[in-house]
């Protein structure tokens, strides 16, 4: 995740301009033509995205937290475009989700039925901010996830969490995955350009479908994953589980991996 630190590089910025402004009004500096340097501004605001993620000085991501009150059943819809995204299980109780999501925007919620829809959608936010999405889900929710990202990378752990069914797609980003045996539904995985990590905890047992397309590449790991049937593997062991994790991956041009 990126750098939540003060920024520096805009106010040294400003420092500067301002001294070089008041040596000139002084008569203690001749000739100072301030515009011939304004490509500085290009590469302090170069760097300023490189090291922070965001241009202004109160554009970073922030907190929220959302308390579950009578919620039994809860869906996140969230579509990032360029921003990264990284979901993991709730470590405090009392809450249905939290996490940190774009300065000057708050997640959408619904409650209906006792069923929260969360909606994050990147169109809807302060464009400037280019800070990661963190999600945190409830461990005693049931959950359905629908993620993607065009350019931003998706790194869902759903060790711990509920989940009846998961959808995650990427364009360019890559995609990692841990899969848990709480998943009722499955998981699908999807990406165009970027590569699909399946990292399967020690723990699990899981039955993974790869659907490859002739510039893609897959890797397995020999040691911990075997073929059931052409474009199907499964981890060692996997018949004594009583409820392995299912995955469907599926990239264009990327490569897939099982760990």
């Amino acid at each position: 995740m990126r750098s939540t630190r003060a920024p520096l590089l805009i106010p040294l910025l400003l420092v500067v301009v301002g001294v070089l402004l008041l040596l000139s009004n002084f008569l203690l500096l001749e000739n100072v033509d301030i515009l011939r340097w304004w490509p500085v501004l290009l590469v302090l605001a170069g760097l300023q995205l490189l090291l922070r993620g965001d241009l202004g000085v109160s554009w970073q991501t922030k907190e929220f937290g959302i308390t579950r009150g009578t919620v039994q059943t809860a869906s996140v819809e969230a579509s990032s475009g360029e921003i990264d995204v990284k979901v993991r299980v709730l470590r405090r109780e009392g809450r249905l989700v939290a996490g940190h999501y774009t300065a000057r925007s708050r997640p959408q919620l619904t409650v209906r039925n006792n069923h929260a829809r969360l909606m994050m959608q990147r169109g809807q936010t302060w464009p400037f901010s280019q800070g990661d999405w963190e999600i945190g889900l409830a461990r005693d929710v049931p959950w359905t996830l629908l993620l993607s990202t065009h350019v931003g990378e998706l790194d869902v752990d759903l060790r711990g969490v509920h989940v009846r069914e998961a959808n995650l797609a990427t364009g360019i980003g890559d995609l990692r995955v841990q899969p848990s045996h709480l998943v009722d539904n499955g998981i699908r995985a999807r990406s165009t350009f970027g590569s699909i990590w399946v990292i399967v905890p020690p723990e699990e047992q899981v039955i993974v479908t790869v659907k490859t397309r002739p510039l893609s590449r897959v890797n397995i790991d020999e040691t911990r994953f075997l073929m059931v049937r052409p474009g199907v593997y499964a981890t060692l062991g996997y018949e004594q589980s009583q409820a392995p994790a299912v995955l469907e991956v599926a990239t264009t041009f990327g490569t897939i991996h099982l760990q």
